[in-house]
C-alpha cells in the first residue's frame, strides 16, 4: 500500500472546502452568470437549483486537481462550471426518469414545474456546457468532455434497463456506476492534470483517482439508502428499492439469502413495492450485505488514494486524499 493510502489525512471535509473556498467563489459566480437566460422559466428553475445547495463536489474536485497539478491560471473556474452543468443536467433528467419529487430534502424541479420543463432545462444546461467548452478552444479538453457526456448517457440507459431486473449482478451494477457517476469524477480530475500540463502518466493517475473515487462515492451512497433517513440523506430509506433499483446491498443480500428471503428480495426489485420494507431491510442487514458493501466502497477509496502517490506532495494532494476518506465516512 502506498504512503498516501496508508496515511490518514489531517484535513476533514470542512478543511477541504476551506482550502478550495477562493476558487469555488469564482466557480459559483460563473455558474450564476452563465445560468442566466432571457427565458423566465429557465431562470426560475436555475434559481431553484442554486438555492438547493449541494456540496459542489465535482467542480471542487476539478479545482483541487488543477491546483495539485501546479496550475495557477483561471481557466479552471470555467471547466469546473462545465462539470457542474453536466452534473446538474443529469440530475434534472434523473428525477424525471425516476419520478422523484424530493432531492436534498426539497421539491424537485419536475415536481414543481413538470417533466417537460425539467427535461428541457436539463438540455439547456448541457448545451450551455458545450458553449463554455468551445470558449476554451482546446480539442483535448473538448474530446474528454464530449466522450464523458456520451458515456453518461449510456449509463442512464443501462440503469433504466436494470430497473426491475432481479438478475442484475455486481458486474452489471458496477458498469452502471462507471458510466453514470465515476466517469464525470474522472473527467473532473483528469482535466486538472491537463490544465496543469502534467506528463501523461500523472494525468492518467489523476483520472484513475477520480474514477475510483466515483465508485467509492456511489457505492457508499447506495449503502446510505438502507442506513440513513430523509432528514439526513434527503430521501426516504428504501427509495432505491421502491424504484426497483438493484443496488449492491440488495445484490449481496440475495447472494446470502435463503429461499424465502430470496423470493421476497426478488419480488421487491421486480415490483418496486414497499409493502414488506421492514422485513426486506432486516434481511439485508442480517445478511452482512451492508458490511460487504462498505468494504467494497473502502477498497475503491483506498485505490483512489493509491493513485495520488504519482503526484508531487502538496496540500492540494492531501485534500484529494481527504475526499477519498470522506466518500466512505459520510453519514449524510
Amino acid at each position: 500500500m502506498s504512503s498516501i493510502a496508508a496515511r490518514p489525512s489531517s484535513l476533514d471535509f470542512a478543511g477541504v472546502r476551506a482550502l478550495a473556498a477562493d476558487d469555488m467563489k469564482e466557480v459559483d459566480a460563473l455558474i450564476r452568470h452563465r445560468l442566466s437566460s432571457d427565458v423566465v422559466l429557465i431562470n426560475r428553475i436555475a434559481d431553484h437549483i442554486i438555492a438547493g445547495g449541494g456540496k459542489r463536489l465535482r467542480p471542487m474536485l476539478h479545482v483541487l486537481a488543477a491546483r495539485a497539478a501546479g496550475y495557477d491560471g483561471t481557466e479552471h473556474a470555467k471547466l469546473a462550471a462545465i462539470v457542474e452543468f453536466i452534473h446538474t443536467s443529469t440530475l434534472l433528467h434523473d428525477d424525471v426518469v425516476d419520478e422523484s419529487d424530493m432531492r436534498r430534502g426539497r421539491k424537485t424541479a419536475n415536481a414543481l414545474w413538470g417533466n417537460a420543463a425539467s427535461v428541457l432545462v436539463g438540455d439547456f444546461l448541457y448545451s450551455r456546457s458545450f458553449q463554455l467548452m468551445v470558449e476554451l478552444d482546446d480539442m483535448r479538453i473538448m474530446r474528454i468532455l464530449a466522450d464523458t457526456t456520451n458515456t453518461i448517457a449510456e449509463g442512464e440507459v443501462l440503469q433504466l434497463l436494470n430497473i426491475g431486473n432481479a438478475d442484475v449482478d455486481e458486474t452489471a451494477y458496477l458498469a452502471v456506476i462507471e458510466r453514470k457517476t465515476a466517469v464525470l469524477f474522472a473527467a473532473a480530475t483528469e482535466l486538472g492534470g491537463v490544465l496543469g500540463g502534467l506528463p501523461d502518466a500523472q494525468t492518467a493517475a489523476l483520472r484513475r483517482y477520480g474514477m475510483e473515487l466515483g465508485y467509492a462515492f456511489q457505492i457508499a451512497d447506495d449503502l446510505l439508502d438502507y442506513v440513513s433517513d430523509a432528514e439526513t440523506l434527503g430521501k426516504n430509506i428504501g427509495d432505491d428499492l421502491a424504484e426497483g433499483k438493484p443496488t449492491l446491498p440488495l445484490i449481496y443480500a440475495m447472494q446470502a439469502a435463503d429461499a424465502e428471503q430470496l423470493k421476497s428480495l426478488r419480488h421487491a426489485i421486480e415490483h418496486g413495492g414497499l409493502d414488506s420494507l421492514d422485513r426486506i431491510v432486516a434481511a439485508i442487514r442480517d445478511s452482512g450485505a451492508l458490511e460487504r458493501t462498505h468494504a467494497k466502497a473502502v477498497a475503491h477509496a483506498t485505490a483512489a488514494r493509491d493513485a495520488l502517490a504519482e503526484l508531487a506532495p502538496s496540500t492540494f494532494r492531501d485534500a484529494l486524499a481527504a475526499l477519498a476518506d470522506y466518500s466512505v465516512e459520510r453519514r449524510f
